[in-house]
């Protein structure tokens, strides 16, 4: 039996669609993303020749030299801009040990089957390929939240998408068969002069809300959430929002890579290490 989806899949695609013709006065984030992942392939010494762009947006990321690169966005506007394809990152579309480079920045916070799209990118991958994703999660969005809590009152509906946090997206890795896996989180704080200034961000990245049945906003409520959100401001009148950015790296399994020593095979003891005295 099949699970329902977390996030409503033809809200997504519109959504990104919407933000493809001014999303680059909106990147900011996906930037950040980008910029940490350039640095973390800059400490590998190793080549490749086939790249996935999953979750393309406009095509920014630049692949190594000579590598030939495939773009897949779930949009279909972003998948044209790019000369990609539109595909969603939890299906089935490419064929295993197709790559020997995936990655993903921005998208995989929405996806509703994340297990399921990391397990696909690991099939997708050669032995001994990369993986590197970087999404929103943690505690991201923790004002706006907060403040939509208030402005609703005693039965808030659900308003901001669940997060991953770091340590159950390490997990999620080693669950998906990754090798080496590696999780961690950077924080980018971000300050508003209101809250209409967020929404805008927000929907200009397509990172409004896409939960299924959320009912729409009253105009009340959004006036109490404005003025919550203005009352946490600063002395310079801006109010700061975290964006929490996980970073993920796994390979693909390999017999060439480093292996953890076995199980009681330490020829030194750690109680006489702790006693040692100069």
């Amino acid at each position: 039996m099949t699970p329902p989806d977390i996030f409503d899949r033809n809200l997504r695609r519109l959504r990104r669609d919407r933000a493809a013709s001014n999303f680059a006065a909106h990147d900011f984030l996906r930037a950040s993303m980008l910029d940490g992942i350039a640095e973390r392939l800059a400490s590998v010494t190793r080549t490749f020749s086939d790249v996935l762009d999953l979750g393309c947006f406009d095509g920014a990321f630049a692949a190594p030299p000579g590598a030939r690169v495939v773009r897949s966005d779930p949009g279909a506007v972003f998948a044209g801009q790019a000369q990609g394809i539109q595909a969603d990152e939890d299906r089935p579309n490419f064929p295993d040990a197709s790559f020997d480079l995936i990655v993903s920045a921005g998208t995989l916070d929405t996806v509703s089957d994340l297990p399921g799209a990391l397990a696909l990118a690991r099939r997708a991958l050669r032995p001994d390929g990369l993986f590197i994703a970087a999404f929103t999660g943690g505690n991201s969005l923790s004002t706006l939240r907060a403040v939509l809590r208030e402005a609703e009152g005693e039965r808030p509906a659900a308003r901001i998408h669940p997060q991953v946090d770091v340590r159950s997206a390490g997990d999620l890795l080693m669950r998906a068969g990754f090798a080496l896996p590696v999780a961690d989180v950077e924080t980018l704080t971000v300050r508003y002069r209101d809250i209409w200034s967020l929404f805008r961000d927000l929907r200009g990245m397509a990172a409004t809300n896409i939960l299924p049945g959320a009912p729409p906003l009253r105009r009340d409520t959004l006036v109490r959430a404005a003025q919550g959100f203005a009352d946490r401001a600063d002395k310079d009148g801006r109010t700061g929002e975290r964006f929490d950015i996980v970073f993920l790296t796994g390979w693909a399994p390999d017999e060439s890579q480093p292996k953890p020593a076995r199980r009681g095979s330490a020829t030194a003891s750690l109680a006489a290490a702790l006693n040692r005295r100069d």
